[in-house]
C-alpha cells in the first residue's frame, strides 16, 4: 500500500504537462482543418459582435429578448476563444503541450460558460414564456433591473461550483499517459488519465450535469410547454405564426447546444467514446456560435432591419 502511494506522487512530477492530441489521427488534414477552424473563428467573432452591437445600438431593439441576446453573443465569442485559440495554436506548430496549469484554468472556463450559457438559454425562454402567456404583464415582469439581475445571476451563479470541481479533478494523481484525446481539456478524457478511483468524481459530474444542464433543460420544456398551449389557443392564423417565429429562433439554439451536452455529459462511458466526444463537443463549443448569429437574423425581421441600418 505505501509502494502505491509513492508512485503517483513521483509521477506527478512528470506530468507537469499533457498532450492535447486533438485531430492528430488524419495528419493529412491538419492544414485544411486550421483553415477550417480560422475561418470559422472569424465568422463566429465577427457575426456575434455584430449581434451584440447592434442589440446595443439600434433604438427598435432596446427590448428585454433582445438585451438577452446581446449578453448571448457576448457569451458565444467568450466561450469559443476559451478553447479555439489554442486549437489553431495546436494544429499551427504541432506542438500539442498544455501545462497542467493551463489545462485546468481552461477546463475551469469551459464549465463556466457551458453553466452559463444553460442558465441564461433557460432566462431566455421564460422572457418568451411571459411575453406571450402573460403579455399584460411583461413590462412590469421583465423590467430593465430584473433583467440585468437575470443576466448576471446566470454569469456568477455557475462560478463556485465549477471551480470547486475543477480543483477537485486536477487534485486526483495523474500517472502513466498523458495523452489527452481531446481538442480541450474536457472532463471525461482527463478522468481517463486519473490513476486510483475515480468513482465519486464521475458520480459528481453526473450530479453537477444534472443541476446545471437538466434543470435549465427541463425548465425551458416546461416554458415551451405553456407558450405551445397559448399559442394554440390565439385565435387567427397570423398571430399563431407571429408567435412561433419570436421562439423558432430561440428554439434551434437550444437543441443543438443541449442535445449534444446532454449526450456528452449524462450518456454512460465507454472505451471507445472518445472519438463521439470530440464529435459532441464540437457541436456545443463551435457550431452553436457559428449559427447563433445566423439563425437569430435570418428568423427576425427587426435584426434585419437593424443589420441594413448598420451597413
Amino acid at each position: 500500500m505505501k509502494l502505491q502511494e509513492k508512485i503517483p506522487e513521483e509521477n506527478l512530477t512528470k506530468l507537469m504537462e499533457f498532450v492535447l492530441l486533438g485531430f492528430s489521427d488524419v495528419p493529412h488534414l491538419q492544414w485544411f482543418l486550421f483553415g477550417l477552424f480560422l475561418v470559422t473563428y472569424i465568422v463566429i467573432l465577427m457575426g456575434n459582435s455584430t449581434i451584440f452591437v447592434i442589440t446595443k445600438w439600434d433604438p427598435a431593439l432596446q427590448s428585454p429578448m433582445y438585451f438577452f441576446l446581446g449578453n448571448f453573443s457576448c457569451l458565444e465569442i467568450c466561450y469559443v476563444s476559451v478553447t479555439l485559440p489554442r486549437m489553431l495554436t495546436n494544429l499551427w506548430t504541432q506542438r500539442r503541450t498544455i501545462s497542467l496549469v493551463a489545462c485546468a484554468t481552461q477546463m475551469c472556463w469551459v464549465l463556466i460558460l457551458g453553466a452559463t450559457e444553460c442558465f441564461l438559454l433557460a432566462v431566455m425562454a421564460y422572457d418568451r414564456y411571459v411575453a406571450i402567456c402573460n403579455p399584460l404583464r411583461y413590462p412590469l415582469v421583465m423590467s430593465h433591473k430584473v433583467c440585468v439581475q437575470l443576466v448576471v445571476g446566470s454569469w456568477i451563479s455557475g462560478v463556485p461550483v465549477q471551480i470547486g470541481q475543477t480543483i477537485q479533478i486536477f487534485s486526483l494523481p495523474f500517472c502513466g499517459s498523458n495523452l489527452i484525446n481531446h481538442f480541450f481539456c474536457d472532463i471525461p478524457p482527463i478522468l481517463k488519465l486519473a490513476c486510483g478511483n475515480t468513482f465519486v468524481n464521475v458520480m459528481m459530474v453526473y450530479l453537477i450535469a444534472v443541476l446545471f444542464v437538466m434543470v435549465p433543460f427541463l425548465l425551458i420544456l416546461l416554458s415551451y410547454g405553456k407558450i405551445i398551449s397559448t399559442i394554440f389557443k390565439l385565435p387567427s392564423a397570423t398571430s399563431r405564426g407571429k408567435a412561433f417565429s419570436t421562439c423558432s429562433s430561440h428554439l434551434i439554439v437550444v437543441a443543438l447546444f443541449f442535445g449534444s451536452a446532454i449526450i456528452t455529459y449524462l450518456r454512460p462511458r465507454t472505451q471507445d467514446s472518445a472519438g463521439t466526444d470530440k464529435v459532441l463537443s464540437l457541436f456545443y463549443t463551435i457550431v452553436t456560435p457559428l449559427f447563433n448569429p445566423m439563425i437569430y437574423s435570418l428568423r427576425n425581421k427587426d435584426v434585419i432591419m437593424a443589420l441594413r441600418k448598420l451597413l
